[in-house]
């Protein structure tokens, strides 16, 4: 019975206790509150300005200015105003408190598309340096969560034959149409860790990088992507490690995906079909390698199209942790895909990947993919090249 008591005793006291801790943390918000809220006064009283509330939108701020008077956001924000509606409606991130969704949502698009610091956004907004980490942080995490919406292989066989056409169209040859879709990969410039493992993410060609994979159609959305790994692996080694070839689903039997010579020729666990290494062995394979180029051009004109879009990201090496680089090209890659289904597409200006390391000659190959591009090249060479209906790729 004593040692009940004491028990019991012992509980209504950590009750009390855990009480007590909750109200003094209550009352020392209410003191930050009000602490910050002072010194905001403070200093908009040293500025000469009206007191404003804390979370309230500065229409002072040029960015600002522009959106709200219904300007062209892209010089700004690198995407249309149609892309920040559509992007706002698929989040539904309705909050009562804090900055509110859309001035949250334009804050992030103006780090991604001029790759400033977060001390020049929150310049630029007039906002807290934290919560512009903050931020940034939730809005990458909340666009991950849109991507199996916006980035997915085709659900059916009219998807994949639609795809399949397209490319026919692309490398102006029917030989071709059974292509469902264009691999391919690029470095993504960052900072370096540093440490011992900071050697990893050095590439071919000196710099640290991470490695993002792609599959995409033939009008440059991307189906699938795998991102994270370390500049200093093989795009091979990235390629038999990525999901899309563990699980060998895609493309569906009797179908294949184009590379380039980085990669190994195969036709299991997943069809892909690479050049003829140089040099090449007679006009055959010498036109298979010109209609495949034409075909496999489209993933590289969308790592262009994304680079451009968003060129401080990706031209500049990314200030941010390498563990947090896979996000923000992941929602970079997400953001590719709504332009493009809201046509927001990129015309003109192009640029031009000049800091990818030099991709090998030869990948190898296996001996049922090589007799299959070999079959390829027979239909190449025998059948008149496909009239384009429409020139994708200039």
């Amino acid at each position: 019975m004593e040692v009940a008591r004491i028990l019991m005793l012992y509980a209504v006291y950590q009750e009390m206790e855990e009480e007590i801790e909750q109200q003094y943390q209550r009352q020392l918000a209410v003191r930050r509150r009000r602490r910050r809220a002072l010194y905001c006064r403070y200093l908009c009283q040293r500025r000469g300005e009206k007191p404003r509330h804390y979370c309230s939108v500065d229409l002072t701020v040029p960015v600002l200015q522009r959106y709200f008077a219904g300007e062209d956001t892209r010089p700004d924000l690198g995407v249309s105003r149609e892309v920040i509606h559509e992007l706002l409606r698929s989040m539904k991130s309705e909050r009562h408190h804090g900055w509110g969704p859309t001035l949250e949502t334009l804050a992030f698009l103006f780090w991604l598309a001029t790759g400033s610091s977060y001390r020049i956004v929150s310049l630029v907004f007039s906002m807290p340096l934290p919560t512009v980490h903050r931020i940034i942080h939730r809005m990458t995490e909340e666009l991950l969560e849109l991507l199996p919406r916006f980035v997915h292989l085709p659900d059916s066989e009219e998807e994949v034959k639609a795809i399949g056409d397209g490319f026919a169209r692309l490398s102006r040859h029917s030989a071709f149409a059974k292509a469902a879709g264009a691999l391919d990969c690029c470095h993504i410039r960052i900072k370096s860790p540093g440490g011992p493992e900071g050697q990893d993410y050095q590439n071919r060609s000196l710099f640290p990088s991470v490695v993002l994979q792609a599959v995409c159609d033939h009008q440059g959305c991307f189906l699938d992507i795998f991102v994270g790994y370390p500049g200093g692996v093989h795009g091979a080694h990235v390629l038999t490690n990525s999901p899309i070839y563990c699980r060998g689903s895609y493309p569906p039997p009797g179908f294949f995906l184009l590379a380039d010579g980085y990669y190994p020729c195969l036709d299991q666990p997943l069809a892909l079909i690479t050049p003829f290494k140089w040099p090449v062995k007679g006009v055959e394979e010498e036109l298979f390698n010109y209609h495949h180029a034409k075909g496999h051009a489209t993933v590289q004109l969308a790592f262009a199209k994304m680079k451009t879009r968003f060129r401080c990201i990706f031209l500049d090496a990314l200030e941010v942790q390498a563990l947090f680089v896979p996000k923000v090209v992941t929602a970079c890659v997400i953001l590719h895909n709504i332009c493009l289904r809201v046509g927001d597409d990129l015309v003109e200006n192009v640029m031009e990947e000049d800091n990818q390391p030099t991709a090998d000659c030869d990948g190898g190959q296996s001996p049922s993919g090589a007799e299959w591009r070999a079959a390829l090249a027979r239909e190449v060479s025998t059948f008149p090249e496909t009239p384009m209906d429409h020139d994708y790729v200039n």
